[in-house]
């Protein structure tokens, strides 16, 4: 076999396939076998109950109908909260799965070509250790933006208009629409429209890079006043005259 070049190949083929299975595979299983699988309880970080109190601020009546009433100050809402958080995000990740968005849109960025200039940090394996990725939404394609840095980077309100009609941001966009997350317009989002937005909020929100769409104080999350906040032009020619 290996006085032909075809058997050469042949075999370096089974070789590095086998290099590859190793390195990306089974050594990853080795060195993250002990490192316990986290629930969705235990992703609820400061920057996705941020999220979750606004969209509580922006649609307030959709809020109230799937969610409830938010508690006053005290533990009970802290609790309260977080456990609707972790809710609405396996609700949202299932909704997420549920309309295929993983065949447009990768939630993996490689450390090749540049990504991290484009998408953000490079993606480390722990990142994955959670329920919330069972299985992995590594995508097949991108035809549609990589999402696992997309947390932050817009605001919700945006969200909800793109996932009501996308070409109404996005022209040309081959989105499809999605009015059945909402009750005919795209200020009134459901439970699963509420939700939705929620898990594409939460990727990427464990990191330090974690881009604020709004400036905002690190938990305990309250209710920031929105009129307060500087938009991002005025704060950059502040810095310009200093």
């Amino acid at each position: 076999m290996l006085e032909k070049r075809s058997g050469v190949f042949f075999i370096a083929g089974l070789f590095f396939f086998g290099l590859a299975f190793v390195s990306q595979a089974v050594v990853p299983i080795l060195m993250y076998r002990d490192q316990p699988e986290k629930t969705a309880e235990q992703l609820v970080n400061p920057n996705v109950r941020f999220q979750m109190e606004d969209l509580a601020k922006r649609f307030p009546e959709s809020f109230k109908e799937a969610f409830g009433d938010i508690p006053g100050v005290g533990p009970d809402r802290e609790a309260w909260l977080n456990q609707r958080c972790a809710d609405a995000l396996r609700i949202g990740r299932k909704a997420y799965t549920g309309e295929a968005c993983w065949h447009c849109h990768s939630q993996f960025v490689r450390p090749v070509s540049n990504e991290d200039r484009r998408w953000g940090p490079v993606a480390k394996a722990e990142e994955y250790q959670n329920e919330l990725q069972r299985p992995v939404l590594f995508g097949t394609r991108r035809v549609g933006p990589d999402l696992s840095r997309e947390g932050g980077r817009r605001s919700n309100d945006w969200h909800a208009v793109h996932l009501f009609k996308p070409n109404s941001l996005i022209s040309g966009s081959p989105m499809p629409a999605y009015p059945w997350y909402f009750e005919g317009s795209p200020d009134k989002p459901n439970k699963r429209g509420l939700s939705l937005i929620l898990y594409v909020q939460w990727l990427g929100s464990w990191l330090e890079s974690y881009p604020y769409y709004e400036d905002y104080k690190a938990s305990p999350l309250r209710s920031p006043d929105a009129r307060q906040v500087k938009p991002p032009v005025a704060v950059a020619a502040e810095g310009g005259k200093s």
